[in-house]
């Protein structure tokens, strides 16, 4: 700082942010970002409100509308928010609630036992937010509205009228100065969240509408079975053990807890969800680990139990290590567990405004407690079932104890851990992730043009060769050994599975450039699944991309215009005719793979980032992504043949 501008550093430089400026001015410390997830968090904040009311008992319905021209609106029928003056701030409550931080009845524990909006910064948060907003109450027999614009009040507190209805009504258009990304809802999305909510409030019914399309869509959630049918859609079409999902519930210190749990016999991922009144807690907390405790040290102790069966499945985790045996770890007892936790706290201490990770610490020995004491009962009440959970734990401890052997056999035998990159890996000189970029290429000869045309400073080429494993049919150590993986793992240095590591990525693009054709798009699949089955931080995180090579090249005049799609060739072939009229003569070729393709050709139209078309993968609901990989790539066929023959009339064939 130079001396002049220390001198004009004083008491006039500091800045005091009154009402929601502070929100306008860092609205990223409110909502997490101003990006698509910042956006559809307003219509999370305002729905919590109303899902608040339905767990007070006060409130069944709730509706939520995308209207046209990026208008939300949100109704219930709970109790409406109060409109009289509040007795210290002399201005209606209304008015406090939805233009002031740290304001609303969630602090009072007369009026919610628990809630999911404890910071009290929700409803005034998508006020400041929005360009202008708009609040109906029906209260008392009075029907009330008032308008806000960027947070402040338009207008007073005016009554409309009589009503017999009762319940609130917020309508408002997000500011396109501060979501500049987009203010577009996506359907997809909010569907996912409205669903979760009517999953873990049984008989609360979310009627969910996009009024944007000519013919308004709706769709209804309501579930009387609460979290149990929850994990029972979730393994939908899956062999499971339990038949149904085993359910445990409890409340000690005012503190309510259940979860429902069950196993996929064929299946060795993890699939927890866990939530805190409600809010998604996508990090985890204190009532996660108490869970994954508890779970871990009564299957630890079920295998202990001195019984025939019992030991058979023993001895097999004895022999996979006899100079050291080992327990059963806690990744080894989640294998294949599908598990909805969900608790409710009358004061949770959230980590970060967004509320992804419970921090308190009695939660964990509450839930631990009560798991470990119902979990034991059951097992003592179905042998049979527990025997069949155990001989898949102690067959993921197997095939855990053999992954580690063959990793520290690999280490020592290739170093790839001493920066030992794959031979066929032509990489690129930058070392700063961000501007780097990896083309995992089918085939060597695509791979010896795309090396050709590549810009060696920020993009490195990866050549594959063969049909790739399906992982979905695969254990995790014939995933790590597997010969067409291992170049992939080992290239972009994260590690995979519970090893993955998104801070050693070496790329931050991983471009999957594949054939236009059946084989293509059965390798860019598989590769998928692999990324989605043992490294879905790629693509939460949006590294992940499809290549766009085009299908056709129209030639005239030694000129040539390439195409993507059937229809833009015969667009472009009507141009040319129009504007050369005559029998003129033009050169339409197909190519039917990457290899056909001059290193110039794919240079310009697939990896100059100046001209190319890619798609980035995106994950807007990871359960549906579950299920429809595990339907395609799984080992059931007859839900597979099910789904095509629903899908057949999306489907193209390249022939």
């Amino acid at each position: 700082m130079s001396e002049e501008e220390d001198k004009k550093y004083s008491a006039s430089s500091i800045q005091v942010l009154k009402g929601l400026e502070a929100v306008r001015k860092r609205p990223g410390m409110y909502i997490g970002s101003t990006g698509p997830n910042g956006l559809h968090h307003l219509v999370y904040e305002v729905v919590d409100n109303s899902i608040d009311e339905a767990m007070a008992g006060f409130c069944d319905t709730i509706t939520v509308a995308l209207e046209k021209d990026d208008i939300c609106r949100v109704e219930d029928n709970g109790r409406g928010i109060p409109v009289d003056i509040h007795p210290t701030e002399h201005v209606s409550a209304l008015e406090l609630v939805l233009t002031r931080l740290h304001a609303g009845g969630k602090f009072d524990k007369s009026n919610y036992k628990v809630s999911g909006g404890l910071h009290g910064v929700g409803v005034s948060c998508v006020n400041a937010l929005s360009v202008w907003m708009e609040a109906f109450v029906n209260r008392d027999g009075k029907r009330y509205q008032q308008k806000y614009a960027e947070g402040k009040p338009k207008t007073k507190v005016e009554c409309l009228g009589d009503t017999g209805l009762h319940g609130t009504t917020i309508r408002w258009k997000a500011d396109k100065t501060i979501f500049t990304e987009t203010t577009t809802y996506n359907f997809d999305v909010l569907a996912q969240r409205l669903r979760e909510l009517a999953f873990l409030n049984p008989g609360i019914t979310i009627k969910f509408r996009d009024e944007r399309l000519e013919t308004p869509k709706e769709v209804v959630y309501k579930f009387e079975g609460g979290i149990k049918h929850y994990v029972t859609v979730l393994n939908e079409g899956k062999k499971v053990i339990p038949d149904e999902p085993l359910y445990i519930s409890g409340e000690e210190n005012g503190v309510m807890m259940e979860v429902a749990m069950q196993y996929v016999r064929d299946s060795y991922s993890e699939n927890i969800h866990s939530y805190v009144n409600d809010i998604n807690t996508h990090e985890g907390g204190t009532h996660l680990d108490g869970f994954k405790l508890a779970l871990t040290i009564v299957l630890n102790k079920q295998l202990e139990v001195e019984n025939t069966s019992r030991d058979k499945i023993r001895k097999k985790l004895v022999n996979a290590n006899p100079k050291n045996p080992e327990k059963l770890s806690g990744d080894d007892v989640r294998a294949g567990l599908t598990a909805v936790l969900s608790v409710k706290v009358p004061e949770p201490q959230f980590e970060g405004q967004t509320k992804t990770k419970l921090g308190n610490s009695e939660v964990r020995s509450y839930v631990d407690e009560l798991v470990k004491q119902k979990l034991t009962i059951w097992c003592e009440q179905n042998p049979q079932q527990v025997d069949m959970i155990l001989e898949k734990a102690v067959s993921e401890a197997v095939a855990r104890i053999a992954a580690r052997k063959a990793k520290e056999a690999s280490r020592r035998k290739s170093g790839l851990d001493s920066f030992g990159l794959p031979g066929k890996l032509a990489d690129c000189t930058s070392k700063k992730p961000e501007e780097c970029e990896v083309y995992i290429v089918e085939g060597d000869s695509a791979g010896g043009s795309a090396k050709q045309g590549r810009d060696p400073k920020i993009q490195a080429i990866l050549p594959l060769w063969g049909k790739m494993l399906n992982v979905e049919k695969s254990h995790a150590d014939k995933v790590i050994n597997n010969d067409k993986l291992q170049p992939v793992i080992a290239s972009l240095g994260t590690g995979i599975g519970k090893d993955f590591d998104i801070e050693k990525l070496r790329y931050h693009k991983i471009i999957i450039m594949a054939d236009a054709d059946v084989d293509g798009s059965h390798i860019s699949t598989l590769l998928l699944t692999f990324f989605f089955r043992y490294m879905p931080q790629l693509i939460e995180n949006g590294y992940v991309y499809i290549a766009m090579p085009p299908l056709y090249r129209v030639s005239y005049k030694k000129k040539d215009y390439f195409t993507f799609t059937d229809e833009e060739r015969d667009s472009v072939i009507a141009r040319l005719r129009s504007e050369n009229p005559g029998d003129i003569k033009l050169d339409v070729q197909r190519y039917k793979g990457l290899g056909e393709m001059e290193w110039q050709e794919l240079k310009e139209t697939t990896m100059n980032p100046a001209n190319r078309k890619m798609k980035q993968v995106h994950l807007t609901d990871a359960e549906e992504a579950d299920k429809v990989f595990n339907i395609l790539m799984g080992e059931e066929v007859e839900p597979r043949r099910k789904f095509i023959e629903e899908n057949a009339v999306y489907a193209t064939l390249d022939v």
